[in-house]
């Protein structure tokens, strides 16, 4: 049978327990530690989630990331590829209002290269896969 791991935010739970239990962060830790071992949370984030607590606080959830939202998704970009295929990076990242490189590097997440002036999805074809592998056998 599999050892139980526990997660994040079950973690967080243990440590609102401790929290209502009037401990202190640093023994919170200390019995974290004992207990799930190399699993437990850093002390220096104990003490952040016993700051929280204290402010009022309870959510166990992680909180939204300072920084800017995505511009767009890869939808809005497969959905303009398919109105017209042919269209350049210049056009698509003017009607997504991003830069170029932002759609560079989304097309190929995406795994979309350009051939013959129309992006297409990226594939080894089977008599060039059948190639590749013989010739990894020489």
């Amino acid at each position: 049978m599999a050892a139980f791991e526990p997660n994040k935010v079950f973690l967080r739970g243990v440590l609102l327990h401790y929290f209502n239990m009037n401990k202190s962060a640093a023994e919170s830790h200390r019995i974290l530690k004992k207990v799930y071992g190399e699993h437990a949370l850093a002390e220096q984030t104990c003490r952040k989630w016993f700051a929280r607590f204290k402010s009022g606080d309870f959510d166990l959830g992680d909180k939204e990331r300072p920084g800017p939202p995505k511009k767009f998704k890869d939808k809005e970009l497969e959905e303009l590829l398919e109105e017209n295929s042919s269209q350049t990076l210049e056009e698509l990242s003017s009607s997504l209002g991003v830069d170029l490189s932002t759609v560079g590097k989304h097309l190929k997440a995406l795994g979309m290269i350009r051939k013959e002036g129309n992006w297409i999805p990226y594939e080894l074809k089977a008599p060039r896969t059948k190639r590749s592998f013989a010739s990894s056998k020489i």
